[in-house]
């Protein structure tokens, strides 16, 4: 697999848009002027334009005519809109989607047939390049275009690649997942308030702790039970700090957010389809 040459075509440029470009040049796998973009937003382009040096079009077919990956970062409720305006311009190109909620089945029935399409849940990390996000692949896609579009991502953080049934799962987990995170670090920096560390410091310290203990369980290989234990010594503070976030249960608590999540998107896709 190589995107060294390929031209990348972006329709839409929000944050997770911009948060791609931004990932791909820092990555190096192409070069600014291999990089197209159209928006209605024009002082968001020339923006872009400044800051990253990359190629702007007029309209959402110039950057499919100029491109041959197609990155789909627009509002889930107009994806329907553009796919009529490119649908005379996409030949061969592979198109990604990040539009949450709607399915490979949409793109594909609008689209030329045989187009390449796959859908990418990322999360809102992709800002800071440490997304974590997940990969399907439409019907006609090959292994080579899976490996392209899994080599984009795994440019802003880390990428699975699992069947489009298991992405409501995702939302529950990662998609929502931030949200979840930074109440626990809010959270954690209260605590240090609380026992007279100033905000600023508290914060810090907690974030860091979150951020490294994140980083042990992807490097390390180990279980995060195995992990709390390495932390937790007989008779000692963590224990009993464990012992009443048991009593307050937030394990279930945890499970329950990303459950509830889950279903909330579901129910979402069903108001969709």
């Amino acid at each position: 697999m190589t995107i060294a040459g390929k031209k990348i075509g972006f329709i839409g440029t929000g944050k997770m848009g911009e948060a791609l470009i931004k990932g791909i040049l820092h990555a190096k796998l192409v070069t600014p002027d291999k990089i197209f973009a159209s928006d209605s937003d024009v002082a968001k382009l020339k923006t872009l334009v400044k800051v990253y040096k990359i190629n702007t079009c007029s309209d959402n077919c110039e950057t499919v005519r100029n491109s041959d990956i197609i990155m789909m970062a627009v509002k889930p409720q107009i994806v329907p809109k553009v796919l009529e305006e490119i649908k005379g311009s996409v030949k061969k190109q592979v198109i990604i989607s990040i539009a949450a909620g709607v399915p490979i089945e949409t793109y594909e029935n609008a689209l030329p047939e045989g187009s390449k399409v796959v859908r990418v849940m990322p999360n809102i990390a992709a800002t800071v390049l440490e997304a974590a996000s997940a990969v399907c692949s439409g019907n006609s896609v090959t292994e080579e275009d899976e490996a392209l579009a899994t080599g984009i991502f795994n440019s802003v953080g880390r990428t699975v690649i699992l069947p489009e049934n298991l992405l409501d799962a995702v939302t529950g987990l990662s998609g929502s997942g931030p949200a979840y995170v930074f109440m626990i670090i809010e959270a954690l920096a209260d605590g240090g308030v609380f026992e007279g560390l100033d905000r600023k410091t508290a914060k810090v310290l907690a974030a860091q702790t979150v951020m490294g203990a994140a980083k042990m369980v992807l490097e390390d290989g180990v279980h995060t039970g195995e992990l709390k234990d390495m932390v937790t010594s007989p008779g000692g503070t963590t224990i009993r700090g464990i012992r009443v976030l048991e009593d307050h249960g937030v394990r279930i608590a945890m499970m329950d957010a990303v459950i509830e999540a889950c279903e909330r998107s579901k129910e979402l896709g069903r108001k969709k389809s």
